[in-house]
Parts: C-alpha cells; sequence; structure tokens
C-alpha cells in the first residue's frame, strides 16, 4: 500500500515548490470566490487536485496542474487586460508565472516523464 501525502521531498526543487504554490494559489482562489464566483471555484480545485496529484506522482496531476496554471494566467490577461499590470493583480500574474514555469520546467518535465504513473 502507497502512502498518499500533500508534498512529497524526494521530488525535485521545482516540483516541490509547484505542489506548494499550487495549495497556496488555491487559497487565496477560495478568498475571492465572492469577486468571481464559479470560476474560483474551479481553479482553486483544480490546483488542489494538481498540487496532490505531483506530490503523489500522479501524471494525470501534473496534467491538471499545468493545465489549470496555463488558464490561469490566461484568464487573468483577458479579464483585466492592461491594468493586469497594476499593483494587486500583477502579485497574482508572477504568482501564477511562477508556477507556470516551474511546471514548464526541463527538471519537471523530465522527471513527471520518467517517474509518474
Amino acid at each position: 500500500m502507497s502512502e498518499r501525502r500533500f508534498v512529497n521531498p524526494h521530488q525535485p526543487q521545482t516540483l516541490q515548490t509547484a505542489a506548494f504554490l499550487a495549495y497556496f494559489s488555491a487559497v487565496f482562489d477560495l478568498l475571492a470566490v465572492g469577486a468571481f464566483g464559479p470560476i474560483m471555484l474551479a481553479f482553486a480545485g483544480g490546483l488542489v487536485v494538481g498540487g496532490y496529484g505531483i506530490a503523489n506522482e500522479d501524471r494525470r496531476g501534473y496534467t491538471i496542474a499545468v493545465a489549470v496554471a496555463v488558464l490561469r494566467v490566461g484568464w487573468l490577461v483577458a479579464a483585466f487586460g492592461g491594468s493586469v499590470l497594476a499593483f494587486p493583480t500583477i502579485l497574482t500574474l508572477m504568482f501564477d508565472g511562477a508556477l507556470v514555469a516551474l511546471l514548464a520546467h526541463p527538471l519537471s518535465r523530465d522527471y513527471q516523464r520518467i517517474w509518474f504513473k
């Protein structure tokens, strides 16, 4: 029987940080549910599932995390347009961009390609 975990210390640092950042972003999405409704609930759910999947070396979880991270960046740019570079929104954009970069990093992609089930 395999051990289920929320963070896997045996993975590369890029994947560990991506899992943590996915959980972190999900918490802030839940705080923003009042402002943007169901889309934030969907993003939060996808990030939690993705982060948990990454920590447990599940290929579907990694795919979900990548998809949600890219969708979040696209949604921010579409929803806020030019004001995405204004102060409060640029922080969200930076965290979402960092999550995409961590998941797309060659070390993360190679590790998941080799070890994830």
